[in-house]
Formats: structure tokens, C-alpha cells, sequence
């Protein structure tokens, strides 16, 4: 039978996809709701001073184990950190497998294994799932695919039409990270010590930084198209221009020489645990302090400032004191990456 390997058996609905619910999800996700094994969760949200937050996103990353993490716990630090840079409290995340005939059960478990262990330290729990099995070939080993419901203080407020002339643009750590690591295993380049990808669940941070005060306008994660593609991003959205100082850019040594080695620029080097926030000079540092008081953020720092209209133009001004303008990038960089 095959017992070590995942077969499609296991995806039609019988007594293999009983045993794989029993002996691999069941034991690590398991908790009062997802045990019912109903066709819905129904759950218990306080909504009587807050708002409701969904998200969904699908990660079909390359190679499924990197140094940092795996696509498990990248999949609940994607849907989290997305739920929370909208100001939301991450609660309940729904979790969908589609799995290749032939995958290991032995890395199926230790993917769930590392899902549980995200869940536990963002505080979230995966109320709903669904497994299906395809043939081989037919997928690259595992997708996964989650949702995530949080809830939101109605009085926080964070969108890209409160980001005003003088505000700060600051990132809680260093850039390139995730996407330099993965770009690094799949050129076989295992052996670049320091190197490794910054996934991580940023909302206890960001609930701290909300706190800073109401002078915090606008937040987004950099994942794929990295910090570039966020700013000319909402600098489009907003109307205003930006201006970036590259000498405050905080970039590992290692990701600039893996960026130097394939001809990349770090600023659209993918990231799974950066948060840039847009907030006003006044809380400035309180939002500094907030960054570095958590495990995600000892490096974080001011790199640049909101100018005036200027149809909505991101300028990184260089090493040189010269100016260049970051453009949206054209194409996949770096494909799956997430």
C-alpha cells in the first residue's frame, strides 16, 4: 500500500483519507472546532466594536523546505501578517491541501507540524481544511491554499488616502531576505552562511505599533515585487511622490552579494516578514521603539519620506546623492516564491 507515500486514495473521501485526517492533520491542528469535522466552521467572533476581516492567498513556493521555514508555516505567516497590516486581529485561518500522488507522508507531516507551530505563536486557529490528491505530475509535490478571518477595531484606520506630505516610510528590518534564500537553494548555493528567509508572523508587532497612537496611516507587507513594487504602489494610489534614502535601505551583505552574483536589484527581492508603515514624523520614533521591542523588528529604520504630489513617482536618492526612479517590475523576478 504504499504507506510512506501519499497515493489518490488517500484524496477520495475513504478510509486512507480517514487515517491521513487521524495519524497527520488531526494531531497537530486539531483543537474544539476543526474536530467536529462539520462542513462549516461556525465561529464565535465579538463583533460589537469591530469589523470583520477576510483574506485568501494560495502558495505554491519552490523548494517546499528552505532554510527559515517551509510552506507550511509560510502559509500561515502569509495570511496572517495580510489580515493584520489591515489593522485586523488574526483569529481563524481555513487551510486547503492539494497534494501529488508519490509526496512523502513523513514532509507532509513535518509541514503540518511546522503549520501548528506558526499557529501557536500567532495565536490563530485552522477551523476548516480540505485535502485533495492528484496524480503525479499532475502538481510539484504540495499547493496550499488559506483564509484567514480577523477582526478589526472600527477605530483604527489605515489606507493609502491617509498617507499625507511628511510622513516617515519605515520598514522593520532588512530586505531581499526570503526571496535571496529561496534564489540561493535553487541555484544550489545551500552553502551562503547567514542567509535565510525572514518568514515570521508580524501581527503581535504590528498590534504594537497601532498603539503608538492614531499617527500611524497606512501598513502593507513587501512580498513579492519586494519593498519596490509596495511603494510605487501606493505612491500611485495615494498621489503623492516618495523619496528613499538607499543609505538607510537596511540589506544583509549576503543578499546584496547573491543579488551582485544573478544581476538583481534588492528592492524587488521578495520578502515573508517586512511591514513598511506609513506614519506621521510625530510618532515616529514610538513606532521605531514598537519595531524594536519585538524579535522582528531589531532592524528596523526610517528609509525615506512623503513629498509632495507628484503623480505618484517613488525616487531612491543613491549612495551618490543622484536620484533614480523605481519603476514596477517587469515580469516575475523570482517565480515561486510564495
Amino acid at each position: 500500500m504504499h504507506e510512506d507515500r501519499i497515493l489518490l486514495a488517500h484524496g477520495a473521501g475513504g478510509l486512507l483519507s480517514s487515517r491521513l485526517l487521524n495519524e497527520i492533520f488531526l494531531p497537530y491542528l486539531g483543537n474544539q472546532l476543526l474536530d467536529r469535522l462539520e462542513d462549516s466552521a461556525v465561529l464565535d467572533l465579538d463583533t460589537q466594536s469591530g469589523e470583520i476581516s477576510f483574506s485568501t492567498d494560495s502558495y505554491v513556493v519552490n523548494p517546499i523546505f528552505f532554510q527559515g521555514g517551509d510552506i507550511g508555516s509560510l502559509a500561515i505567516h502569509g495570511t496572517v501578517n495580510d489580515l493584520a497590516v489591515s489593522g485586523a486581529r488574526p483569529v481563524y485561518i481555513s487551510a486547503g491541501f492539494i497534494i501529488e500522488e508519490g509526496t512523502s507522508k513523513q514532509d507532509l507531516e513535518r509541514i503540518v507540524q511546522s503549520m501548528a507551530s506558526a499557529t501557536e505563536e500567532a495565536g490563530v486557529k485552522i477551523v476548516a481544511g480540505d485535502t485533495k490528491v492528484v496524480a503525479k505530475g499532475a502538481a510539484d509535490g504540495l499547493y496550499i491554499n488559506t483564509s484567514g478571518v480577523g477582526v478589526r477595531d472600527s477605530r483604527v484606520k489605515l489606507s493609502y488616502n491617509r498617507i499625507s506630505p511628511g510622513d516617515s516610510i519605515i520598514i522593520n528590518g532588512t530586505i531581499g531576505d526570503h526571496g535571496a534564500t529561496i534564489l540561493s537553494e535553487r541555484e544550489g548555493l545551500q552553502a551562503v552562511q547567514g542567509l535565510s528567509s525572514d518568514s515570521a508572523p508580524l501581527n503581535n508587532m504590528v498590534q504594537d505599533i497601532l498603539n503608538s497612537g492614531s499617527g500611524v496611516h497606512c501598513m502593507r507587507d513587501a512580498t513579492r515585487g519586494g519593498l519596490g513594487a509596495v511603494l510605487v504602489e501606493l505612491a500611485t494610489q495615494a498621489g503623492y511622490s516618495l523619496e528613499i534614502d538607499e543609505r538607510s535601505l537596511p540589506v544583509r551583505e549576503e543578499v546584496r552579494g547573491i543579488c551582485e552574483m544573478m544581476g538583481l536589484d534588492p528592492v524587488y527581492i521578495a520578502n515573508e516578514g517586512k511591514v513598511v508603515v506609513f506614519c506621521a514624523s510625530e510618532v515616529e520614533e514610538q513606532v521605531l521603539e514598537a519595531m524594536r521591542n519585538s524579535r522582528y523588528g531589531g532592524e528596523a529604520a526610517v528609509i525615506g519620506r512623503v513629498q509632495d504630489p507628484d503623480q505618484g513617482r517613488v525616487k531612491l536618492r543613491t549612495m551618490l546623492g543622484t536620484h533614480r526612479d523605481i519603476d514596477l517590475p517587469s515580469g516575475e523576478i523570482v517565480p515561486r516564491i510564495c
